[in-house]
């Protein structure tokens, strides 16, 4: 593998071409005079996700494929493999950053020394947001209590030292959801410290449906239960449910109406997460593997 960039960006996607035009636009207009690299994991879609990327005549792009494994962890795995840098992002496909996101989290990890770093997610409404909208924005993307509570950061806005993956392995593909929880776990009991990025910002939209709200708490639901299979020591045995992390409460200060169509909304979803969680229980499996944490080749 010839000399790296300082700095690679791991994007994973799958079927969302307009998703990884938006995020990739917004990357590439970086202001800083740092060489970076992006590299973008399709994980098997069978869109035109992949003509995208490579409709890009910029030689900062590289296009892999994860096609083993369905997961966004198996995906940013790859992309790991696939570059020598010594500092590695995370950013989801769909998400937009400032033109001086770079610069800033780049003088913010260095000035620190950091490790393993997680940056601030603000969740952007559309012109006419609908109530699935409007609760998303409201219950937030709340990184910095994830870091203080649940000793991790999520995958769509870290940034980690090479060195780290070297040592304590790389993220758990067999789950589906959860994973970023489980590897910043263990990059905290192995020693290193957690930093949170106020300053730098980076942008994800709202879902915008409840169906799209549904989705997600269902896949939450199957990582919590994923969690507890692979992971048991760590987060108990199958069959009852671990508290997920996140803040779903509406706030007092809201109007009425929307604290009972907020309030009725996350009942609604707490129940779709415990559909995910009892399904996975009877149904899942660890995927058939040793169960071992996959390994970074230390000359890849």
């Amino acid at each position: 593998m010839p000399h790296e960039s300082v700095l690679s960006i791991v994007i994973p996607v799958y079927e969302d071409p307009e998703g990884i035009r938006l995020t990739l636009d917004s990357i590439l207009d970086q202001s800083t005079d740092k060489v970076y690299r992006v590299h973008v994991v399709d994980n098997d879609s069978t869109d035109r996700t992949p003509d995208v990327v490579r409709s890009y005549d910029d030689d900062r792009i590289t296009l892999h494929h994860e096609t083993d494994v369905q997961s966004s962890y198996a995906a940013r795995n790859t992309g790991i493999r696939n570059t020598n840098a010594d500092l590695i992002a995370f950013v989801d496909a769909d998400m937009t950053v400032p033109e001086d996101w770079l610069e800033t989290a780049l003088a913010e990890f260095e000035s620190i020394d950091a490790d393993y770093m997680g940056c601030s997610v603000e969740l952007t409404l559309p012109d006419d947001p609908t109530l699935a909208a409007r609760y998303d924005h409201h219950t937030g993307f709340p990184v910095e209590g994830y870091l203080e509570r649940q000793e991790f950061a999520p995958t769509c806005c870290l940034f980690v030292r090479r060195a780290v993956f070297a040592d304590v392995g790389l993220f758990d593909h067999r789950l589906e959801s959860g994973g970023d929880k489980e590897f910043g776990n263990r990059v905290r009991d192995a020693g290193y410290d957690q930093h949170f990025a106020e300053r730098v910002t980076m942008y994800h939209p709202t879902r915008n449906t409840i169906a799209d709200l549904a989705a997600k708490d269902r896949r939450v639901g199957r990582g919590l239960c994923q969690l507890q299979r692979c992971h048991p020591d760590r987060y108990g045995t199958p069959g009852v449910p671990p508290r997920p992390s996140g803040i779903k409460r509406p706030d007092r200060d809201l109007p009425a109406s929307d604290r009972v169509a907020f309030g009725t909304l996350s009942t609604f979803l707490t129940g779709m997460r415990g559909l995910g969680y009892y399904r996975e229980y009877l149904t899942g499996s660890t995927g058939g593997d040793d169960g071992s944490i996959p390994r970074l080749d230390p000359d890849g």
